[in-house]
């Protein structure tokens, strides 16, 4: 089920009136219908992959029991291997078992007359990436004696099922939320009205910006070879823009969606294109997953701790590990390797914390010598979303060559859009530069126009949202579904 679809529309209201007005004093029914909601939602787009989830639920809720009371390091140890093993073992199969297949054999052409194995039609379960990371989460912390295991069943499924975040995350720690669901949680109006106004930006960043975007963004990619330098530079910059309005914008609708059934989740993204050098851009960037692979992965293999090969070793594990969770594709692994090549030098010289507080902090405009820090690093940004849009290595390769080696460059527009595509063009462009305007004024808030709320007079905040409403009805790009599905 999308956010911006009409089911969504119809789903939503049903769930919260049933939540805060029928079963409003009970905590156990309101977790039972949040595990119902949630499952409802999910097998909304396929219910045969509900099963996943279910198995997941039962497989790690067991593990987490049997922690419980387990001394003996060696059975532990198994007992968390098993969730690791059935976890990553869904996503290997599903995400990753053609990939691995098909490069064994290109490398090694006479192996799969041997081995008889072929590749197969899988199709990938939506959100699978993320729910495996979040339960994951629970067995690692449960293991490490962070977290104490829930006896609870059905709070612990809510938790793993949770709809608002299931298959695009923000990627809870089962630190945060999972203790949400043993707490009362009683009707906040104040903190409804903040969750319908940041579901309100994000539908703005999701319809009109991501969606708008996306229109030229596939259409100069997928016609890369016809296209000039500047095109293709305004192809990568609208992508750019295409996957930030679209994650983003997903993560606050997630996140507003949650406020109104009294969860808080983690900020997801904070305002990433302000940043000033690539290492502020990968806290400020879907937090939640960097926050995960810190955490798990990079501190115990040794994270910045060692000499120089170790960090760069490290470094180099981290974020082509980052890529390959994005996806099956050697460009995503490129796209990771590009990220670690532009951190390195900040890591190693110890200037990777530099930029700690927000941008221009208590002044109205960044300084000349902050806007330079920050074009760069959009621009190296913007060089790296290259190769993560494009179908493999070879198209981000020509792509990238189309750019450098342009005859006409400066002939921005093909003549073969026409008048009314030239008019979305430039719309499309407005609607960046609104973005950026707004963003810029709250970034030093959770959202976008949370600053709203310090306004004054009702009639004039009420004024702006309905503005923003009919803005984002006239103004709706052609409805794509959201990017992260697919990982």
């Amino acid at each position: 089920m999308l956010f911006n679809s009409i089911d969504f529309a119809v789903f939503l209201p049903i769930v919260f009136i049933l939540y805060w007005f029928v079963i409003k004093k009970n905590l156990k029914l309101q977790n039972l219908l949040i595990v119902v909601a949630s499952y409802v939602f999910y097998s909304w787009w396929d219910w045969r992959f509900l099963s996943l989830i279910v198995f997941s639920t039962i497989v790690d809720y067991t593990v987490g029991f049997k922690l419980k009371n387990e001394e003996n390091q060696s059975k532990r140890k198994l007992l968390l291997w098993a969730s690791i093993v059935v976890n990553l073992g869904f996503l290997g199969v599903f995400k990753y078992y053609n990939f691995f297949l098909d490069s064994l054999y290109h490398v090694i052409p006479g192996l799969q007359v041997v081995l008889g194995f072929n590749s197969i039609e899988i199709i990938l379960p939506v959100g699978i990436s993320f729910y495996t990371f979040q339960t994951l989460s629970y067995t690692i912390d449960v293991y490490k004696r962070k977290l104490e295991p829930t006896s609870d069943f059905i709070a612990f499924a809510a938790f793993v099922s949770f709809f608002p975040q299931l298959v695009a995350g923000p990627i809870e720690r089962a630190t945060n939320l999972l203790p949400q669901f043993f707490h009362k949680r009683t009707f906040n109006y104040a903190k409804f009205v903040d969750g319908m106004r940041q579901i309100l930006w994000g539908l703005f960043k999701k319809i009109v910006v991501a969606d708008n975007c996306a229109e030229f963004a596939n259409q100069i990619f997928n016609n890369s070879a016809e296209m000039n330098g500047s095109t293709l530079i305004f192809g990568a910059l609208f992508f750019a823009f295409q996957i930030y309005g679209d994650f983003s914008g997903y993560s606050d609708i997630a996140i507003g969606t949650s406020r109104l059934f009294g969860f808080n989740l983690m900020q997801n993204f904070a305002f990433p294109y302000f940043s000033r050098d690539i290492a502020e851009f990968w806290r400020r960037w879907h937090i939640s997953l960097s926050t995960w692979f810190r955490d798990y992965l990079y501190i115990p293999i040794g994270g910045s701790r060692g000499g120089t090969l170790m960090k760069v070793r490290n470094t180099f594990i981290i974020f082509i590990v980052s890529g390959f969770w994005h996806g099956a594709n050697w460009t995503f692994i490129i796209w990771g390797a590009l990220n670690a090549i532009f951190f390195l030098p900040l890591l190693l010289t110890n200037n990777n914390r530099n930029n700690l507080r927000i941008v221009a902090q208590d002044r109205y405009l960044p300084t000349f010598k902050e806007s330079f820090h920050m074009l760069i690093t959009f621009a190296l940004t913007v060089f790296a979303w290259v190769f993560f849009r494009a179908e493999n290595l070879g198209h981000a390769f020509d792509y990238i060559k189309g750019i450098l080696t342009s005859e006409n460059f400066f002939n921005v527009i093909p003549t073969s859009w026409g008048g009314r595509l030239l008019s979305d063009f430039a719309f499309s462009l407005l609607n960046i530069v609104l973005l950026i305007v707004v963003e810029w004024f709250g970034r030093d808030k959770q959202y976008g126009i949370e600053f709203l709320f310090g306004i004054k007079y009702r009639i004039v905040r009420w004024s702006l949202y309905i503005l923003l409403i009919l803005y984002i009805i006239v103004f709706a790009g052609g409805s794509q579904d959201f990017i992260y599905f697919q990982f």
